[in-house]
């Protein structure tokens, strides 16, 4: 997203990933989210996935957003 008004504030797995979206969702955000993933085979390994998502916000909502993902991993971390 080059020159693009959004801001990356997260990268992770789905479950993470879903649960940042509700908490930002929450405070009438609305984040743009990019799906990534990484599969195939690679050498002396067969198949094997490990998806994440990384999710963007206007950046006149960077603030807000940071806040409630703050918020969040900080619950996690008690």
């Amino acid at each position: 997203m080059k020159d693009s008004n959004y801001i990356k504030v997260f990268t992770g797995s789905l479950i993470s990933s879903r649960r940042i979206i509700a908490e930002l969702e929450k405070i009438d955000i609305s984040p743009v989210v990019k799906e990534q993933s990484e599969s195939g085979l690679q050498p002396g390994m067969f198949g094997g996935s490990r998806d994440y998502q990384e999710i963007f916000v206007h950046k006149d909502e960077f603030d807000a957003a940071i806040k409630a993902i703050d918020g969040f991993t900080s619950e996690l971390e008690a």
